[in-house]
């Protein structure tokens, strides 16, 4: 397979480049605005304050519906990345499988991914270097349907210039497995890591809150886990980074939290969603 066509364009997101284009500015232009004028109301009922200054982010989590869906709180996640555009040279993601069953980690043996914006290259030496671990294995069809890590790069496409994609779908391994992937690939300020992740799925608003609230301290808190079975999609991911971030005494900063009943759909049965970023600098205030 040398090259992955997009899967989920036209139903995800906008297949029109220039509608695909303008739908990202957008999402990441509001969230700009929302944090410069005003405080970012957070599904747990707390807010993150507009005056927190966001050192650049060696991490993020985001999550990976339809944009018009989880558009909104992904964009929150990228907007910090922003001053890093002309350094980032190469972006990991891990994403939970939802398509087939996967045993540990499986990457691509595609020379790029592709979206409506362009073609992505894939870091070939980082593959390699990924591959001498026992739980990553090349496995194309965890990649030929999966959205997880699809939707990601039409905002890494908007924000970085030049860079390349590591992905991994992530199956049945332990935090740790994922944690051993992520210290291999660490690198320095040119590696941005991705957790793609949504959070609670099909509760009411009310329990969503709740749940999701819950999920939300234990990032804060650097405790993989108490994160519930069922409180995030990509929990193996994110347990793993945070392994990274408590060893590495990372600072945390929640950016974003909300539900599919806040942007577009009904509060009857909702997905949560949340945006964090990590920084091995220190938070600090205007």
């Amino acid at each position: 397979m040398n090259v992955r066509p997009p899967a989920v364009a036209g139903t995800f997101y906008p297949n029109n480049p220039e509608r695909l284009r303008e739908t990202v500015t957008g999402f990441l232009e509001a969230s700009i605005s929302t944090l410069q004028h005003h405080s970012v109301e957070r599904g747990s009922g707390q807010a993150v304050s507009p005056q927190t200054r966001v050192p650049p982010p060696k991490a993020i989590i985001a999550p990976h519906a339809g944009y018009i869906y989880s558009g909104p709180i992904a964009a929150s996640a990228y907007v910090p990345v922003i001053p890093l555009a002309g350094k980032i040279k190469r972006v990991l993601i891990f994403s939970p499988a939802h398509t087939i069953a996967v045993h540990g980690l499986a990457t691509t043996s595609a020379q790029t991914f592709q979206t409506p914006l362009g073609d992505v290259g894939i870091d070939q030496n980082a593959i390699k270097l990924a591959l001498t671990l026992p739980q990553v294995q090349v496995l194309d069809a965890a990649h030929v349907r999966e959205h997880g890590i699809e939707v990601h790069l039409p905002f890494l496409q908007e924000i970085a210039s030049d860079f390349s994609l590591v992905p991994f779908v992530v199956g049945h391994s332990s935090p740790e497995e994922v944690n051993e992937v992520i210290e291999a690939l660490w690198g320095g300020v040119e590696t941005l890591i991705v957790i793609s992740s949504d959070l609670s799925h099909f509760l009411t608003y009310e329990q969503a809150q709740q749940l999701d609230g819950a999920t939300c301290a234990a990032i804060e808190r650097l405790q993989p886990e108490a994160i519930q079975r069922d409180g995030a999609c990509g929990r193996r991911p994110i347990q793993g980074l945070l392994l990274s971030a408590k060893r590495r005494n990372m600072s945390v900063v929640t950016l974003d939290l909300r539900n599919s009943g806040d942007t577009a759909g009904s509060k009857a049965r909702v997905v949560g969603y949340g945006a964090w970023a990590f920084s091995e600098q220190v938070v600090s205030d205007y």
